[in-house]
């Protein structure tokens, strides 16, 4: 991108809104002039958070767009990017509607991007350490397990809060992603990752506050655990099958083969001779101990080394400059 383009790249606001009417005119207002449209997709909101807004709005770059039935933060999303590249916009940012996310911060956020050094950027609510005690326990540590998921299956190992909402994505990236098949559902943040590590595109981080007030989470952790486990592991298994057996073939994939082939093995060679052993009422020879746990031994360091190259192969030069 030369330097007119970046000049004249237009940046487009999508807010969902499920359960936000309260707090969405005030995000709205709040919304800078680097901003030139703000689409309020209504998700099917009980509260009518879309007709309040057109009713009390007078912010002429607000469109609102609506849902006939819910579709989640993701679905609501989709909705917004379609039409901001429809509309022709460079960027596209995502911000809540619920006032957790200061839309002061959006020419920080965008920046990486109109710099040509990053395609998304994400805000980091955990770069800032005195400000993490405004965030509650339970979030803080299962924004922390969630986080070491995501960079496991999307093998973006450099982001520190993954898992977070603040966005911002160039439309020429944005374009390529397949947006029918990205999750609707509270997956969806990181599910955009790993389409994005997929195409190779670069992701940066900006420090950000984490904000709570009187607003209410519809996350329930007993109710999403499950999903967001298997959509984990079900990602890993894609990322890891595409990045380094049907793309590209190197010694890190004979690593991650011969490491598991090598622990499964060990393993199992070593709890047919318990047996065998318990059975007979034997001890088992040091030479058979040995056996079973050197492959194990092997593997692992086989796999540590895998891990280590997966983490230092994150994307590095921004893809929407090569398009």
């Amino acid at each position: 991108m030369n330097s007119s383009e970046r000049a004249v790249a237009e940046v487009a606001v999508v807010i969902p809104c499920y359960r936000v009417k309260r707090h969405v005119l005030d995000v709205i207002s709040r919304i800078g002039g680097e901003v030139s449209r703000i689409y309020c997709v209504d998700d099917a909101c009980p509260e009518g958070s879309g007709r309040h807004v057109q009713a009390m709005n007078s912010d002429p770059r607000v469109r609102v767009l609506f849902h006939e039935a819910n579709q989640g933060v993701g679905g609501a999303m989709i909705t917004g990017y379609r039409q901001a590249l429809a509309d022709g916009a460079g960027i596209v940012v995502k911000v809540d509607g619920d006032g957790q996310m200061d839309p002061a911060l959006i020419p920080s956020l965008i920046c990486p991007i109109v710099e040509g050094r990053a395609d998304y950027c994400k805000g980091n609510r955990f770069f800032l350490l005195e400000g993490l005690g405004a965030m509650p326990i339970s979030r803080l540590v299962g924004n922390a397990g969630l986080s070491f998921m995501s960079k496991l299956s999307t093998g973006y190992w450099n982001l520190f809060d993954p898992c977070n909402g603040y966005t911002a994505i160039h439309a020429k990236v944005l374009s390529l992603l397949p947006l029918e098949k990205i999750s609707r559902g509270y997956l969806f943040e990181t599910d955009m990752l790993f389409r994005l590590g997929v195409v190779g595109a670069v992701v940066a981080e900006r420090p950000m506050h984490a904000v709570y007030g009187d607003e209410e989470s519809n996350l329930r952790i007993s109710r999403v655990f499950g999903p967001f486990l298997w959509g984990h592991g079900r990602n890993f298994g894609k990322r890891i099958f595409y990045r380094y057996f049907l793309r590209g073939f190197s010694v890190a994939s004979l690593e991650l083969v011969l490491g598991l082939l090598l622990i499964v093995w060990g393993g199992g060679f070593g709890v047919a001779k318990w047996m065998q052993a318990d059975a007979l009422g034997i001890p088992a020879t040091c030479g058979t101990v040995f056996l079973a746990a050197l492959p194990i031994i092997v593997g692992m360091e086989m796999l540590l080394t895998f891990l280590g190259f997966d983490m230092s192969h994150v994307p590095r030069d921004p893809l929407h400059l090569q398009l």
